[in-house]
């Protein structure tokens, strides 16, 4: 074998500080038992909304997420479909085989960190591009014009 190759991959590198922080707080407001379930919910939701995104909104959002988040934010490329937010979570629970239950629990503590991280200016545009239903899983109300 050559020096230089490999004979089994090569370690992870540790996540980062902004990383591990981030996959607390979903811990916590998810009341996840441990960081690898935070870490799985949060692969999944990020991986999901960044199929639903794009555009300005798409570029600042992953400029904003730590390093790691971004990578699995900007995974998969934006489709053409515009979902619901109910319609989101019924997708990523079809996707990931959990209940309707979960997956908007999941879902909801997850968008909830990013949330934070987008800061409200952001988060308004992200909610504006996005179909009706998104803010209550950002945390916020649901704010509808009176016909």
């Amino acid at each position: 074998m050559h020096p230089l190759t490999p004979d089994s991959a090569a370690p992870a590198a540790p996540p980062s500080r902004p990383y591990v922080q981030m996959l607390e707080r979903v811990r916590y407001d998810g009341a996840y038992p441990t960081r690898e379930k935070a870490e799985e919910v949060t692969t999944a939701v990020l991986t999901a909304l960044g199929r639903r995104l794009t555009g300005e909104e798409r570029v600042g959002l992953a400029a904003r997420l730590p390093v790691e988040a971004a990578r699995l934010f900007v995974s998969s490329a934006p489709e053409a479909d515009r979902l619901t937010g109910w319609a989101f979570v019924k997708d990523l629970a079809s996707r990931t085989g959990g209940t309707l239950a979960t997956t908007r629990w999941d879902v909801g503590s997850v968008l909830g960190a990013v949330a934070q991280l987008a800061g409200p200016e952001l988060l308004d545009r992200i909610l504006a591009q996005l179909p009706s239903g998104y803010a209550i899983l950002f945390g916020r109300p649901e704010l509808t014009q009176a016909a």
